[in-house]
């Protein structure tokens, strides 16, 4: 019996078999949770609808979390098709990829509203939306954030500020849900190939450097994302609330890079 049966978890954020909310939703359901899915626009509906049915799910609905209607009707959508549920899990970002070139000097007032938007005030307006469908259930919310949000990462710009706002947010959040019964979290993962990624300038170079530097010398996956967030919405993570937890093989508690030796030794 897997650590997450009886759950219902409504998982967001998904581009394709590459997303870290695939990794998530393919844990979660070997732990045996229920899915629902949600996508942001009728381009990327298709692949949502293919990895749905992949692990046993026809719940499928479109959320443009930028449209305070749009949410509204999720939960009208959620209420009607489950009645409750459990986890909530995040995995939504966004800056326009003009962005993403020059600087954060260069952020234009538009793209900075649109990147705090999407990535940090739609964790709060869904929250709050779905909070009274989780009520009796312990729920538990997960969201997905980089270290960006602590370090200058060359190219990540306007995202870096609102990673760092999504991360004061779970704070914030983890206080006002626990009368509740509730818990969030977030995790920290480290770079990963996936479709948004790749609008970072330079991120080629951004992998390499982090697989080089990290103690264990290898990039991250998705599955390992994935088991990550089983523990923080599982009943063993009961505990914890409000924190951030990195998922980058170590990465972060690096001040050097101190395997010059080992790679010599390797070549």
């Amino acid at each position: 019996m897997g650590v997450l049966e009886g759950k219902r978890a409504l998982i967001t954020g998904i581009a394709n078999e590459r997303s870290i909310a695939y990794g998530i939703a393919k844990a979660f359901r070997r732990e045996g949770a229920e899915l629902a899915f949600t996508y942001a626009n009728e381009k990327l509906k298709a692949r949502v609808e293919e990895v749905a049915q992949e692990l046993g799910s026809n719940l499928v609905f479109e959320c443009d979390v930028s449209k305070d209607e749009h949410i509204k009707a999720l939960k009208d959508w959620l209420s009607e098709s489950w009645g409750s549920f459990d986890i909530l899990v995040h995995s939504i970002a966004f800056a326009p990829k003009e962005e993403f070139k020059g600087g954060v000097i260069d952020t234009s007032r538009e793209g900075f509203k649109v990147a705090m938007d999407v990535s940090v005030y739609s964790l709060i307006g869904m929250t709050r939306e779905l909070l009274p469908l989780m009520e009796g259930r312990e729920g538990s919310i997960l969201t997905l954030s980089y270290y960006g949000a602590e370090k200058v990462v060359p190219h990540y710009n306007v995202m870096g500020i609102a990673k760092a706002a999504l991360e004061c947010t779970v704070r914030y959040l983890a206080y006002d849900i626990a009368k509740h019964g509730h818990r969030i979290n977030a995790i920290s993962a480290g770079p990963i190939k996936t479709l948004a990624a790749y609008s970072i300038t330079g991120f080629h170079l951004l992998m390499e450097h982090t697989t080089k530097v990290n103690p264990f010398g290898r990039a991250i996956t998705i599955e390992e994302v994935g088991d990550t967030a089983v523990f923080l919405c599982s009943p063993w993570a009961r505990a914890i609330t409000g924190e951030v937890v990195h998922v980058d093989n170590g990465y972060h508690i690096m001040g050097v890079f101190g395997r010059e030796e080992e790679i010599r030794r390797r070549d």
